[in-house]
């Protein structure tokens, strides 16, 4: 049998890569081993060493900032032909929703609440990953986010455990295939382990405070779910969680993911992070630092130079254990040799054009964008728009902006090359008068962190106040001039992902106050959202008629949002996240526990005396062009014992006069136990499509992994004798009920 990732060499078992591995190891010198545990930058962001020569002595085993084919071979070249080991390196890059095919963000992809979605994604990327010489990416982002100030929501897939565990494994099975060496595919990385979704005031990189019952009932699942899909690698958070940084938590990296999960992949730290202990407080000096990591379970540091510094130095001193190190390595070689990267270190340096000119990989960016949006209002049912519209404006200054469209965490050197929004819209209407405005600029207040590490010298000068309002007028006066207005409004792609939190979810600069003078034309107004994030657009919510959330859509969005807003394509995405109505009310989520003053009691506070708690758009929600009716809910039996399993059915009809695709949902509510509960959880949810008149039957099973939980009570897994609720239906505030009871 031929090795799955197309060397031509046999497939090996367990035992013949362990074997082999064994055999590696017993050649290597303890510098050798270090340098398999150490990551260095191929494009250097800190001053150091140039990394040929730190190969060429042995000091790497991996590689990372570097997107270049021919560097990838020249370094693979060296390690190979010139280090003592000849051990080959792993490239590795921060490929999140596409190499050079860009697909919706991770965020977006989980509104389409179709697992297929990112699993198609994710194996396109890694083709064209693997086709420019990677075999590694950092990715996917797997951090449960509740906070929508937080910037790094945008990469995971939004505040619930079970859609995200269910987005977890299924990118998983993208990147990689059905097993490490599949043809075509690279090796994943489950980030950032555990918490970093929660810091303190959605700020990133500040600390987090999580009881054990929350992280092994809402953090954890989505990294548990990677682990049962086969994920190759972990990646460590940066932040403190419950006062003991991720990168030196034993109890993360050891007790549970390795104890109790039984992870056999190895474990890299986030950039720099090894060294940053000895910032946080941590580690009295760099050698602690070092000490620390490598004893809490953290196998390769990344660009810190702390393990190449001092782990040689721990082994002699006999403070650290050569026991240690080798497990450390062997699990990276582990992964080298799955890789078939001993019989085909090189990359095919011819390939990657050809991959990426694939036309398949269009149409699944494409598919993937209209899979993702949501509807979140239509009044008079102004969508879809007419074709034989005559005279259109499209305003608003992300509407012709390809790093927008395409969005957040592009890999290194990238091009934008997106189909913007303005540009799907005349490709559409090529026969009506289009008329365009992009209104003022929007800037974030702070730089990025990117944008100062890589600067662009093609960016224009800010807008001066002056420049700013002759184009707020130009805008009104485009629109003035109408039939129809199309708003792009929202964030740019710098304005959501790493370093990137807001204390607002406001929309940026002037855009609501373009879009009020628009409105106040008396036009019909749709408005698009590109985003990263829920954004407060509560005024938007009550005066705009037509509001499509896009996201950042990709490398084919413009395309994909005039199919939305043409009705070429009907849209069925679900919000996986809440829509707060203020920044000031995040985090905000739907899986909240009752309170003594519950609401819709009589002694219910409304918790805010100067406005509605309630979110703008719940967990879970989403319009179509068609109506659906879900009805008929029913349980397989009303009792049953612990332990066993019982069935949930439910019919759901598309009542309307077009097709459409509606995301049945089931949640549920333990009544009382050994814990409180939250009012609602997720725990089945599944998309289909139904034409007019035609009913559809969702079956749901809810067993033991569904109806258990870690009691902090208890201190252990628990699924008690209790009373449930059961709701169906197309969000979490679903009407439809019914109830079982579970026996001792």
């Amino acid at each position: 049998m031929e090795n799955p990732n197309g060397t031509g060499a046999k497939v090996l078992t367990n035992a013949e890569v362990e074997a082999r591995v064994e055999v590696i190891l017993a050649g290597l010198s303890l510098s050798e081993k270090v340098g398999q545990l150490t990551q260095v930058g191929g494009t250097t962001f800190i001053e150091g060493p140039k990394p040929e020569d730190v190969i060429r002595r042995g000091g790497a085993g991996s590689v990372l900032w570097l997107n270049d084919t021919q560097k990838f071979n020249a370094l693979q070249r060296i390690a190979v032909e010139e280090s003592p080991s000849g051990i080959p390196l792993l490239f590795a890059l921060d490929v999140i929703h596409g190499y050079r095919t860009i697909f919706p963000v991770p965020l977006a992809m989980a509104a389409s609440w179709d697992p297929t979605v990112p699993e198609r994604a994710q194996a396109v990327a890694a083709k064209e990953a693997r086709a420019a010489g990677l075999h590694w990416t950092f990715g996917p982002m797997l951090d449960i986010a509740r906070d929508a100030r937080w910037g790094r929501i945008v990469e995971g897939a939004g505040e619930d455990p079970h859609l995200g565990a269910a987005m977890a494994a299924a990118q998983v099975r993208g990147f990689q295939g059905d097993r490490l060496g599949a043809p075509d595919r690279v090796v994943a990385c489950a980030k950032h382990f555990a918490g970093y979704g929660a810091s303190d005031g959605g700020r990133d990189y500040d600390p987090v405070y999580l009881p054990e019952g929350l992280l092994r009932n809402v953090y954890f699942p989505p990294f548990h779910a990677a682990v049962e899909a086969g994920v190759g690698t972990f990646m460590s958070a940066y932040m403190d969680l419950n006062d003991v940084p991720a990168s030196g938590n034993r109890w993360l990296l050891r007790d549970v993911l390795r104890g109790e999960w039984g992870f056999k992949g190895f474990v890299v730290s986030d950039a720099l992070a090894v060294g940053n202990l000895v910032t946080q407080g941590f580690a009295r000096d760099r050698r602690d630092a070092a000490f620390r990591a490598l004893s809490a379970g953290l196998d390769m540091d990344m660009a810190s130079n702390t393990y190449p510094e001092h782990l040689e130095e721990l082994v002699d001193s006999g403070a650290l254990s050569v026991e240690l190190i080798d497990d450390a390595v062997r699990a990276i070689l582990a992964v080298k040799v799955r890789m078939g990267l001993f019989e085909q270190p090189y990359a095919d340096e011819g390939l990657l054009e050809q991959v990426v000119a694939s036309p398949e990989h269009r149409t699944a960016a494409r598919l993937a964008a209209q899979r993702s949006m949501v509807l979140l209002r239509n009044e008079g049912a102004l969508l879809p728009l007419d074709k034989g519209i005559k005279n259109l404006a499209v305003i608003g200054t992300l509407a012709n902006s390809k790093s927008a469209t395409e969005g957040s965490w592009m890999v290194f050197g990238h091009i934008p090359a997106a189909v913007t929004v303005l540009e799907g819209i005349r490709a559409k209407l090529p026969d009506a008068t289009i008329t365009y405005a992009p209104g003022p600029e929007i800037e974030r207040e702070f730089p990025s962190m990117f944008d100062i590490l890589m600067p662009d010298p093609n960016k224009p000068a800010p807008q001066t106040p002056e420049q700013a309002e002759v184009a707020f007028q130009q805008a009104v006066d485009t629109a003035r001039g109408a039939d129809l207005v199309v708003m792009v409004l929202g964030e740019h792609a710098n304005m959501s992902g790493e370093a990137a939190s807001r204390a607002s979810l406001d929309l940026p600069g002037r855009q609501e106050e373009l879009l009020k003078a628009v409105v106040a034309l008396g036009k019909p107004v749709v408005l698009v959202l590109l985003n990263g994030r829920p954004l407060s657009i509560t005024w938007a919510a009550e005066n705009v008629p037509a509001i499509v959330e896009a996201w950042e859509p990709g490398t084919e969005g413009g395309h994909a949002v005039a199919d939305i807003l043409f009705g070429d394509v009907n849209p069925g995405g679900k919000l996986p996240v809440t829509f707060p109505r203020k920044g000031s009310h995040a985090p905000l989520y739907y899986a909240r526990n009752l309170t003594h003053s519950p609401e819709g009691s009589r002694a219910y506070n409304p918790r805010y005396w100067d406005g509605l708690p309630t979110p703008l758009y719940p967990f879970g929600f989403g319009l179509s062009y068609t109506t659906f009716e879900i009805a008929n809910v029913s349980v397989s039996t009303a009792r049953m014992k612990v332990g066993e399993t019982l069935t949930v059915t439910a019919d759901v009809t598309n009542t309307g006069r077009v097709a459409g695709d509606e995301v049945v949902q089931l949640y549920i509510h333990q009544r009382a136990g050994s814990d409180t509960r939250p009012m609602r959880e997720l725990k089945g949810f599944e998309r289909v499509t139904l034409q007019p008149g035609e009913t559809r039957t969702v079956t749901f099973q809810l067993g033991p992994s569904a109806l258990r939980y870690w009691s902090t009570s208890r201190g252990a897994w628990v699924q008690d004798a209790a009373e449930f609720d059961i709701w169906v239906g197309s969000d979490s505030l679903a009407t439809l009920h019914a109830e079982f009871r579970v026996e001792s």
